[in-house]
């Protein structure tokens, strides 16, 4: 029985060994690239005008939710879970992008119906 109880506690451990503090360090720069490219989209590119507005929501919305993958894969371990549970999680934040693009899409024409 103690064998069993041992097996378990190692496997449980090779599961979340992989998260050194190197990997942390490297989701923190992925997450801190996406943020500072964010960033230079809003106060750059969209005030000069080099990129349209309504071309830099939905690459607001795709840099948030890669950024929300990392978050949630690495910091919240679902990166070393089982695919049930993953696919648990995934399936409602599709519905919720669906949700995203919906209301997008619905904002943008009253905004063309008051002008």
């Amino acid at each position: 029985m103690s064998s069993h109880a041992t097996d378990t506690h190692a496997e449980h451990g090779e599961e979340h060994e992989s998260m050194t503090k190197g990997k942390i360090w490297k989701v923190f720069f992925i997450l801190l690239g996406i943020t500072c490219v964010e960033f230079f989209i809003a106060l750059i590119l969209v005030p000069k005008g080099i990129i349209p507005g309504k071309l830099a929501n939905p690459v607001y919305i795709v840099l948030t939710l890669f950024k929300a993958f990392y978050i949630i894969a690495y910091f919240m371990h679902l990166k070393f879970e089982k695919t049930g549970l993953i696919i648990s999680i995934v399936v409602p934040v599709l519905f919720i992008i669906g949700l995203i693009l919906v209301l997008t899409n619905e904002s943008h024409h009253w905004i063309t119906l008051r002008m």
